[in-house]
């Protein structure tokens, strides 16, 4: 079956929402663009919605139509700047915190700092990007009449109407195999870190059980729906972050710490591909754009997003690597250094009801690209298609046993994926898009207001492309790899109880 929107002509009445908050402020585009000119144009012809406005309407008309305030729509229906603006931040942050300690023994003080910031700005760059390829491909289509009523757009459907099959195979494969390990990853995560409250149970039982958990994520149906869970989760993450800071310099430096990153090049580089895959979140741009209610104003979102995550990231990283030093080469879990107490278990169940919000953020995409290949994406009932999502996670829950290497498998799969997803692929697709001077005299988004030339962002995205292609995916791809043959070799695979302490013996009597 064609994974394709419907071309429908219904004429549908237009609505409209208004965000007035301080974020809209920064990233508001402060004049209309071709596209909305185009709208404008339409409307006043024929008194009618143009496709333009169609993204959203049937989502805005069910959260906004009666014109009444419910606490169903203040909880449940999201697609505001700020809904998008807490997802981006929400979903960038996730376990990851819990490994930046350990990068940045890997890498030393001075490059963690560094680039964490570059991969931060490189990342904002290329979500930008996306956002940019997203708008230029609804206006298109929408110009065609297409109605994306009931249908989710996502990145490979972007890809395909504006650059052909290949680029949607390329897409399609780069985007679902990331996702499937992002979120095999948050379950690995959730085993993790509650050993740290109750040891009682091995890691892989506890793997068992929150994939049984995760599994309930089927019953979200989209983006819009996330409203509350991505609020919620960027506090959790920002009380993690701060209760890792605070700990660590509470604690003070361990008798006789060293810090003595980095010492090889093989740690030095996966260290750093955990920074690329920390700052490439935005394999979810596309869905969460589609589920605003106004996707332009998405531009600047991420970008914002990303500097408040730096005032999570870049304390609590350097502050525990001061503290504990090369301890942490062996110690991929920020929380298995820190004293128990009932601030660190808060912060371990904090974080766990953030990553079942992060594998549902992870899982969303998938199971949309699911229901679409069995014909099951356009269904009103929620039910039906949490049962057709259901066959997704066991893949996942499958993967996360085998797999069990915390920390180690996010730098692979920084290296081998999050390369291609997030930053080679939009990078060079943005400039295939607008080689022609017929595509850039027409393109619905023009240059933005800080590189207003053409040739100076066909410039920034052939370095991004080199980058990340050398150093992100061939020196980070190899260091890596490297790394996590040298977990199986140590652990094997389906270790029941990753970097567990040995348990003390009771002596025999």
């Amino acid at each position: 079956m064609s994974i394709s929107a419907k071309v429908s002509t219904t004429t549908v009445i237009p609505s409209s929402t208004t965000v007035s908050s301080v974020v809209v402020a920064i990233i508001s585009t402060p004049t209309a663009s071709p596209s909305d000119s185009f709208a404008n144009t339409e409307r006043e012809r024929s008194g009618r919605m143009v496709p333009g406005d169609q993204a959203e309407e049937s989502i805005v008309k069910r959260g906004h139509g009666d014109g009444g305030f419910t606490v169903k729509d203040m909880l449940w229906h999201g697609g505001s700047v700020w809904d998008a603006w807490f997802s981006c931040a929400s979903n960038q942050v996730a376990q990851v915190l819990l490994t930046l300690p350990y990068s940045f023994s890997q890498l030393g003080m001075a490059s963690g700092l560094v680039l964490q910031v570059f991969y931060g700005l490189m990342g904002s760059w290329t979500a930008y990007l996306i956002s940019v390829l997203y708008v230029e491909y609804r206006a298109r289509k929408e110009r065609e009449g297409v109605s994306f009523k009931n249908h989710v757009i996502q990145w490979f459907e972007v890809l395909d109407g504006l650059l052909g099959p290949y680029w949607k195979a390329a897409g399609l494969a780069f985007n679902c195999t990331f996702l499937l390990f992002g979120s095999v990853i948050q379950l690995i995560a959730c085993a993790s870190n509650i050993y740290y409250i109750n040891d009682r149970l091995d890691k892989r039982t506890w793997t068992y059980i929150f994939g049984a958990c995760c599994a309930t994520t089927v019953f979200i149906p989209s983006f819009h729906n996330y409203r509350i869970w991505s609020f919620l989760g960027l506090g959790m993450t920002t009380y993690t972050a701060w209760y890792l800071t605070i700990a660590a310099a509470v604690h003070g430096q361990v008798p006789g710490a060293k810090h003595s990153g980095p010492n090889s090049l093989m740690l030095y580089f996966t260290g750093a591909t955990n920074i690329l895959y920390t700052f490439g979140g935005h394999a979810v741009t596309v869905e969460i754009m589609h589920a605003m209610w106004k996707p332009r104003k998405f531009k600047y979102i991420y970008l914002v997003a990303t500097l408040y995550v730096f005032t999570l990231t870049l304390p609590s990283a350097s502050t525990m690597y001061w503290a504990f030093g090369d301890a942490l080469l062996t110690h991929s879990n920020a929380f298995s250094l820190l004293p128990k107490s009932g601030w660190r278990d808060a912060a371990v169940i904090l974080m766990l009801i953030h990553q079942f919000i992060t594998f549902g953020f992870a899982c969303t995409p998938l199971y949309f690209v699911w229901e679409k290949a069995i014909g099951m994406h356009h269904t009103g009932s929620v039910l039906r298609r949490a049962l057709a999502r259901l066959p997704l996670v066991l893949p996942i829950w499958f993967l996360a046993i085998i797999f069990p290497f915390f920390g180690p498998i996010n730098s692979a799969v920084g290296a081998l994926l999050v390369s291609f997803t997030v930053y080679v692929i939009p990078a060079v697709a943005h400039m295939l898009t607008y080689r022609s001077a017929h595509a850039r005299s027409n393109a619905a988004e023009k240059p933005p207001a800080f590189l207003p030339s053409w040739s100076g962002m066909f410039v920034v995205n052939a370095f991004v492309v080199a980058w990340v292609l050398v150093v992100g995916f061939g020196l980070g791809g190899w260091a890596s790899v490297s790394n996590f043959v040298k977990q199986i070799d140590t652990f094997g695979l389906f270790a029941k109880c990753y970097q567990c302490p040995p348990r003390a013996h009771l002596p025999s009597h």
